[in-house]
């Protein structure tokens, strides 16, 4: 578990840095730097992810992250369709979220797994 906690934070620190070109990069910085953190707290520290206040801040964050997906929902037809979100913006952005949710979720499952193993 802890490799794939360590590829899911690689794989939202190369969001990060794709954001540097974007007008709007600093927001999206930050949004794909959270999940990043939890994954490396996850590869690194699993204790601070499952003591009580770790939890209850990872829980937090995937809601904000359904309210994200939400919020993010793409309203193009198709949009996961490679013609369609590689010319509209806010295709990609919204499926960002929806990967940014996916990987929070598997690190919520990462944090209960290692919990009733130890038990």
């Amino acid at each position: 578990m802890r490799y794939l906690s360590i590829l899911l934070g690689l794989l939202m620190l190369s969001f990060v840095a794709v954001q540097y070109n974007d007008p709007d990069g600093p927001v999206w910085m930050a949004i794909y730097g959270v999940p990043a953190i939890w994954a490396f707290l996850a590869a690194f520290n699993l204790p601070a992810l499952r003591s009580r206040a770790g939890s209850a801040l990872l829980w937090l964050t995937i809601a904000a992250a359904v309210a994200g997906v939400a919020y993010y929902w793409p309203q193009v037809p198709s949009f996961w369709q490679k013609d369609v979100w590689y010319n509209d913006e806010a295709a990609r952005e919204g499926m960002g979220v929806m990967i940014l949710l996916g990987v929070l979720l598997v690190l919520r499952v990462v944090a209960s797994r290692g919990r009733t193993e130890t038990r």
